[in-house]
């Protein structure tokens, strides 16, 4: 009899956000609400090449996530996932999904870091 794969993310069905969670060096938790997509067993994610988390990211790829709202309030149980940044040259894929995702929200941001200055975005790859 075949084995039916579970989804590792699907504590965040149908939900908008969810809550990032990375690790300093010391181990210190840090939670950041964040947009998130979903194609098959990866999440992608939209973040400034410049904040913490990706710093935080480039030192420990260890992350956990949960289900949140719009402040951060974590809605759900939490799972223990794997980051990493991705390349630029891999970045089509997490912007086609978060546009499919958010739609004219993601546009709109889009339109805004134009014009305020430039793109300074990094995207995010998150496996269970």
């Amino acid at each position: 009899m075949a084995q039916t794969m579970t989804d590792p993310f699907a504590v965040l069905n149908g939900h908008q956000y969810m809550s990032l969670t990375t690790f300093r060096k010391n181990g210190q938790p840090v939670s950041t609400p964040v947009w998130f997509a979903q194609e098959g067993d990866k999440l992608y994610v939209l973040s400034s090449r410049t904040a913490g988390k990706i710093k935080r990211i480039s030192h420990t790829s260890r992350v956990t996530l949960a289900p949140c709202d719009m402040r951060g309030r974590v809605l759900g149980e939490t799972v223990e996932a794997t980051a990493r940044i991705l390349e630029p040259n891999e970045h089509h894929v997490a912007i086609t999904m978060l546009n499919k995702k958010y739609g004219m929200m993601k546009r709109i941001l889009d339109l805004m870091a134009r014009f305020t200055g430039g793109d300074d975005r990094a995207y995010l790859e998150i496996i269970a």
